[in-house]
Order: structure tokens, then sequence, then C-alpha cells
């Protein structure tokens, strides 16, 4: 899409890593596992030494079943030859848009917009009982309606998006270019109020679209409903499943060996199937070099590393899966320290 690009790149194909020992797990239940393994036209079955050749032979199927059109590839460690992956000359913009045919639009943090021309005075933005507790919105303003305005628009609120939501209890006032988190908790309609001193277009930038939650921009003590000049849709940014998450646990100090080989060991039993990534570094009490570590489910795999030297001793970790305990299992590692 870009010409400076396309005179210098070509996109060759999309190659897939998959975990051969984890998959299974993730298939149905991921959404993000599933489209990477259809997009794919090569699918590269890593970690095939730690699973057995009926199970490997069963999940190649599966994988061929998903997609047709990819050339399965098995290997240990990711060691494939390099033509494997290379000079394929798969890309099928037609193809990728037939399945897709938002594939080329940007995503966005937010859903929807709308654009309302408002009069001097006090507006309520109403809103009913939805499908989430909260929603994040931006409002902008001096907003124009055509297409270049509201992509301009969109660009602004992008960045303001990337800015923490301050949270926003119904019946208070909403501000013109803050990014807010709408508080929805509470059953019923609740209310949200914008002044204007003077004429304006605003744009609402909203986390999801006005229909989802019934909402109305109506004059302040009364039921007149001003309705939008403009509405866009947008491609909205994939969300990740609500239960999965990362956190990271941060301490100085060192750890005794014997109780985090205890906790590690009872946290990979009772959680590692909900585990997908964790990785860090750790200061074992008596040992000169930090240790680092990574793991993949209830695989747990580490070395020492460089010297500590002068530098202050402490420990990180960061751990990414599904629905884990961080109090619980923060409390667990501080038991470790020394």
């Amino acid at each position: 899409m870009d010409d400076e690009i396309r005179e210098e790149f070509a996109l060759d194909g999309i190659v897939t890593l998959v975990d051969a020992a984890h998959i299974d797990q993730q298939l149905g239940r991921s959404d993000e596992s599933t489209e990477q393994v259809a997009f794919a036209d090569v699918l590269v079955l890593n970690k095939t030494d730690l699973v057995g050749t009926e199970d490997l032979d069963a999940l190649e199927a599966r994988l061929r079943e998903m997609n047709r059109m990819a050339r399965v590839v098995r290997s240990e460690k990711a060691n494939v030859p390099v033509d494997t992956v290379l000079n394929l000359s798969a890309f099928d913009l037609d193809q990728v848009l037939e399945r897709r045919p938002t594939f080329l639009e940007p995503e966005y943090p937010f859903e929807w917009t709308g654009v309302y021309s408002l009069e001097p005075g006090r507006y309520a933005l109403s809103l009913a009982e939805g499908p989430d507790p909260e929603m994040s919105l931006v409002v902008r303003g001096n907003q124009d309606r055509d297409d270049a305005a509201l992509r301009e628009g969109a660009e602004w609120s992008v960045r303001r998006y990337a800015e923490l939501a301050a949270p926003l209890e119904p019946d208070s006032d909403l501000s013109i270019g803050e990014h807010v988190s709408l508080q929805l908790q509470s059953a019923g309609r609740k209310a949200f109020f914008l002044t204007v001193d003077e004429p304006v277009q605003v744009g609402l930038f909203a986390q999801h679209t006005a229909e989802e939650f019934d909402m109305k921009i109506l004059r302040d003590g009364s039921d007149e409903e001003v309705l939008p000049n403009a509405e866009r849709i947008w491609v909205a940014q994939h969300e990740h499943d609500d239960e999965v998450g990362s956190f990271a646990i941060e301490r100085t100090g060192d750890v005794d060996p014997d109780r985090l080989n205890q906790w590690l060991s009872e946290v990979l039993r009772e959680r590692g199937v909900d585990i997908f990534r964790m990785k860090g570094f750790l200061s074992i009490a008596g040992e000169p070099n930090r240790f680092v570590f990574q793991g993949v489910h209830m695989l747990f795999d580490g070395q020492p590393d460089r010297p500590w030297g002068n530098a202050p001793r402490f420990n990180q970790l960061v751990f990414i899966g599904r629905n884990l305990d961080e109090a619980a299992m923060t409390q667990g590692f501080d038991a470790c320290l020394v």
C-alpha cells in the first residue's frame, strides 16, 4: 500500500511457529491461535521431540484441516532449512482480502464514532446497561464529518487512548479531549454530562457502538435527543480473551533455593496448564551469578547468567496466562525470600 516500501520490499509469505506440545490447549479456546494457523503459508510444527508420533500425526491432520493450503514442516528447536521459510512467493493479497475484507484497514482502540452538532448548553450522555461494566471514551471538539476529518480525528484519538483512562462515575462531567472510562456497573440507565459554551461539532470515539448501550445525547432536563449527523464503525483492535492477562513480580534481595524450588513445583503442578509463558531472572542466595529462566506451561528451563558484581541484586518474574491469581502467586514468591 506504500509506494516507497513497495519499491524495496515484497511480502513473501506468512510463517507460523506452532508449539506441538501445547497447541491443542489453545485451539478452540483462543481466536489468536486459530487465526495464526489459518493465515499461514508455512506451519513450522515445533517441539516434535516432546510429542509422541501418533499424537503428532493427529495434530498435523488437525492443522491441515484448518489450513489446507499451508505447508507443514516438522522441527525440533525450530531448526528448519532456511529455504522452507524464505522465497515462498506465497502471499496473495486478493486471497487474504477474500478471507478478511478489512485486512488492509488499520486497527483502532475504539469501535464507533458519532459526530453531533451541539448548541451552547448542557447535555446528558445517557447509556443503558450493556455488555461491559465500563467503556472507554474520548470526546473530541471541532470534529468535522467527512471521511478525511474522521480519519484525522481517529488518529488524534488514538494518542489520547494511549494515555491511562480516568475512571468516571455516573452523573459526573465529561471533559473534551480527555480519555475516560465510563463506570457502568450500576443497574439501569446512567448519565454523564457535557457542557458547551459555543456551537460546536463533537466526535465521540467510543470503545463500543452506541447500539450496544442504547447510547444517546439528550438536552439536559428534557427527553429531546440530539441525533448524530455522521457515524463511523472502525476496525477495533483484536481483544484477547478476558481471562488472559499478565503480571510481573519485582523484589530486591535473595531467594532461598529450596523454598523457590518447592514454590515453583507447586505453581507448575497446580497452574501449569494456565501459564502460557513465564520468564525472568532471580537472585539466588549464595550464588554469584544471576539465574535466568523461561517456561511454557509445565516446562521450565533456566541457567546461570552473568555475575552480579556490584550491581544491586533483585528478582524479576513475568507471568502470562489465564485466570492467574496475582496476589496468591506474589505472596508465594515473597515467602521464598531470605
